[in-house]
């Protein structure tokens, strides 16, 4: 997973034609992340970051890296078992060099689901710039869990 950058890194932008995520995400719509791949436990997605997702290296903030990662990892293990949700357990975080695209272009996230149990998933993703170069490279475990019918209490 690590070495398999993607071919069309370069072209990378946020497509009108993104897949549904599946679920209303706030955070991942306020960043912007598009779903371009969720299917046999891989998923692919493109993130434009803008300026306010910048730190002050004028690169992408390693927060909003690790975000990209935890989603892009988490579509990896729902792509399997679409109805399912997913709830991150653990995730390791390695940054190899500085997440920066043009504007305009996004950088590529793919993700793995490297094996499954019952109620587990274990996972690798990898983030790669606009020339296909690998930033960042992380491993989690999510646990599945049943989505809600009803929307969660207030605690106002």
């Amino acid at each position: 997973m690590a070495g398999s950058a993607p071919s069309s890194a370069a072209d990378a932008k946020v497509s009108d034609m993104s897949i549904p995520f599946g679920a209303k995400i706030p955070f991942v719509d306020h960043l912007g992340f598009t779903l371009e791949k969720f299917e046999g436990g891989e998923s692919e997605l493109f993130f434009a970051p803008r300026p306010e997702h910048f730190n002050s290296f004028d690169v992408t903030h390693g927060g909003a890296v690790m975000t990209f990662l935890d989603v892009i990892m988490a579509t990896a293990a729902r792509s399997v078992d679409p109805e399912m949700g997913v709830v991150t357990i653990e995730m390791k975080t390695s940054f190899m060099r500085p997440a920066k695209v043009p504007a305009g272009q996004a950088l590529v996230g793919k993700g793995r689901l490297q094996h499954r149990t019952r109620s587990m998933a274990f996972t690798e993703g990898s983030v790669f710039d606009a020339q296909g170069q690998l930033c960042a490279h992380a491993t989690g475990t999510f646990k599945y869990v049943s989505r809600r019918e009803t929307p969660s209490p207030s605690t106002d």
